[in-house]
């Protein structure tokens, strides 16, 4: 862990995982083994980032994310190792771009999430997706490219459809109601 990381307190971060300078990770969150933390990269309270995940800058974790196993969040949009003159890229030849997870949302195992993208709260993205667009809240992601194939609750388990546009989550009993691609919980 470098020096210059700021890491809150109820935070463990397991054997080989590397935080690197400014990043900022908050209360009570894991970092498991062999996780790798970017330079300026921003993770909120409760957060579990998974075993050798890798999370580049500038991406900013809301509180509750999940990061599983090995996933991916890219920060470059046009990579390459050297400039048309085939000399090395510096620092100063590209801008990063980062992936944004919202409160509650869950990237499932060896997932990448293409910069850039939000992901929105309480949406699952299925082991081994490719994101390449923006995820709505409580939107289930599959496949390469991802695409919504679902609806799920904060309870992370798949929504069921009640009819008239409302979905039920068969764990708490929460109601949501569709509206095109946005899926909003009814108060009670």
């Amino acid at each position: 862990m470098d020096p210059g990381a700021v890491i809150a307190d109820g935070t463990r971060v397991w054997h080989l995982a590397q935080v690197r300078e400014s990043a900022r990770i908050g209360r009570c969150c894991i970092v498991g083994r062999g996780a790798y933390i970017d330079a300026g990269v921003i993770v909120g309270d409760n957060c579990k980032i998974q075993n050798y995940a890798l999370v580049y800058e500038p991406a900013v974790l809301e509180d509750g994310v999940f990061i599983g196993p090995a996933a991916v969040l890219t920060n470059d949009m046009h990579p390459r190792a050297v400039n048309p003159d085939l000399t090395p890229k510096s620092a100063d030849d590209w801008t990063p771009v980062g992936v944004t997870i919202r409160h509650g949302a869950s990237i499932g195992a060896r997932a990448t999430c293409v910069a850039p993208v939000e992901i929105g709260a309480w949406a699952t993205v299925a082991a081994g997706a490719v994101v390449v667009k923006d995820v709505p809240a409580h939107a289930l992601v599959a496949g390469v490219p991802a695409r919504r194939i679902g609806w799920v609750g904060a309870a992370g388990v798949p929504l069921r459809d009640a009819g008239d546009g409302l979905w039920r989550c068969p764990k708490t009993d929460e109601t949501y109601i569709q509206d095109g691609e946005t899926l909003t919980k009814v108060e009670r």
